[in-house]
């Protein structure tokens, strides 16, 4: 009865330690997922255009999971085994000091021969990890371009591409279980091969040494119980590699400098409208050429400007500087007079908008898109929105409204849709300073004169900077800036520029050839 009450009370004891080390254990890299993806939000967008987009997923999925696998069971089961470990070896002292020291040297040889294996092992699994993301990145990029690829009927290429990542995982993963095996299998071999040295050293010694036959069957009967946990470690150790590997990469990313931090210090921005200042700024991206150099300009409150140049002139690097996407590497920017670098990004976000070329949605409907710019607007405020930018007839041409969906990065609706998303989604937030990516030469002439339209509304009254890809655009500006090879060679008024018959009149004239074409 008493054993029985014991048993009972060991399996109710055992269950409470499973569930709370599960607990705890998803609690924590629930933690770590967390912290890993808020950290890679906070990379700058340089850094995570330098990133395979699968690589940083596998971060916070595949990678973690390793870890997960090792804390549920192997972690708990090391803990027991080295436990069970020294009281094996502290009773075997008791015994026979003499055969203790042919199963120590047995363990630090095997021990020695581990330490070796485990960085094969470390290295092997590493590559795996590796291998995991460049599939992950193949898959993502099959899937998001499904519509170019059926286009161009690059099917069979596409997925010859797949099919290697994946053949290239699976040789890796091959390899990697090969060598667990081979680990598995020492394990088994070194019990068998100790058994028999505590075996022969304890005839040898013989009656003589004190080694009677019933002190050598208990020595066996330990040695068996001390094998059981090396067994159970050597096949942890396996696990442990997985996840230390998981556990290096996800380092990688944590240990990645914030290269456009939050300042320490920061300092509010001014209540009123908001001018931009370039003072002799410069602008290197890594291992190439000067993206900007010494800029300088003003942009003052509730002014339109529009920015022109050829590709490759420094347009849209300068708009980043603007918004802080990137921080320059030489001179300084500020808006309403305070150094950029040393506004909150709360705050930043808060007054400054920007609306990319290609206007990105959520996997949801128009009302959650929309809502990003200020996510507490009610419907009436959303659809009041719609119809400040004379836009509530497009929205009621959806028979849902608001609540349409709009698919994976909106592509339920055309490009020129998407943009008007984009448009009322800045107008809720209500900025005081507008960058806009004009992105009007991809759609249809109805919605062109829509977006144009909306963009008019969008830009009065506040400051604004529209990177204008279609000249006409910088004909409605207050103000042009022309930049070339990274420089701000010309500025002033459509018709100033135009009589100075400099770089923009060479543009403009391009322009005008070829929409007469």
């Amino acid at each position: 009865m008493i054993a029985l009450v014991a048993m009972l009370l060991a399996a109710l004891a055992a269950r409470a330690a499973l569930i709370r080390l599960a607990r705890s254990s998803a609690t924590g890299l629930s933690d770590l997922r967390v912290k890993t993806f808020r950290h890679i939000h906070r990379l700058s967008a340089l850094h995570i255009q330098s990133e395979r987009r699968g690589a940083l997923v596998s971060r916070v999925t595949s990678d973690v999971d390793t870890m997960q696998h090792f804390m549920e069971w192997a972690g708990v089961g090391m803990i027991v085994g080295v436990a069970q470990l020294l009281l094996a070896g502290t009773v075997m002292l008791i015994y026979s000091w003499k055969l203790t020291v042919v199963v120590v040297v047995g363990v630090v040889l095997y021990g020695i021969m581990l330490a070796w294996f485990q960085r094969i092992l470390a290295r092997a699994h590493d590559q795996v990890r590796g291998r995991v993301a460049t599939s992950l990145s193949a898959i993502g990029e099959a899937i998001s371009g499904l519509l170019v690829i059926r286009a161009y009927g690059a099917e069979t290429a596409t997925l010859a591409r797949v099919d290697d990542a994946l053949d290239r995982q699976f040789e890796d993963e091959y390899r990697t279980g090969k060598l667990g095996a081979v680990l598995f299998s020492s394990a088994e071999l070194f019990a068998g091969a100790l058994t028999a040295a505590v075996l022969v050293a304890g005839i040898w010694l013989g009656v003589e040494n004190g080694i009677t036959a019933g002190t050598l069957l208990a020595f066996l009967f330990l040695v068996n119980l001390l094998v059981q946990p090396v067994q159970l470690l050597v096949e942890a150790l396996d696990t442990a590699q997985s996840a230390g590997a998981g556990l290096r990469r996800i380092l990688g990313v944590l240990d990645s400098a914030i290269d456009v931090p939050d300042p320490v210090a920061p300092e509010p921005l001014p209540a009123a409208g908001l001018d931009v200042t370039f003072a002799d700024v410069g602008f290197v991206y890594p291992g190439g050429e000067p993206a900007l150099v010494e800029v300088s300009a003003r942009v003052a409150a509730g002014q339109r400007v529009a920015v022109v140049g050829a590709t490759g002139s420094g347009k849209t690097t300068f708009a980043k500087l603007v918004t802080r996407l990137l921080d320059s590497t030489s001179g300084e920017v500020s808006i309403g007079g305070v150094p950029v670098d040393r506004v909150r990004f709360e705050e930043l976000r808060a007054r400054v908008a920007f609306v990319p070329q290609e206007g990105f949605l959520f996997d949801a409907d128009i009302r959650s898109n929309v809502r990003y710019g200020k996510p507490d607007a009610s419907d009436s405020e959303l659809l009041a929105a719609f119809v400040d930018l004379e836009l509530d007839q497009w929205l009621d041409g959806f028979p849902l409204g608001l609540d349409t969906p709009v698919g994976e990065r909106g592509s339920s609706l055309s490009a020129g849709e998407r943009q008007l998303v984009a448009l009322v989604r800045a107008w809720i937030a209500d900025p005081d300073l507008l960058v806009l990516d004009e992105a009007t030469s991809a759609v249809d002439p109805a919605l062109e004169v829509q977006i144009r339209r909306a963009i008019e509304r969008l830009t009065a009254g506040r400051t604004s900077i529209t990177i204008a890809h279609r000249l006409s655009t910088a004909e409605a500006s207050d103000e042009v800036l022309v930049f070339e090879a990274g420089k701000l060679v010309e500025r002033g008024t459509h018709s100033q520029l135009l009589a100075a018959a400099g770089p923009y009149a060479d543009l403009y004239a391009d322009w005008e050839r070829g929409t007469s074409l």
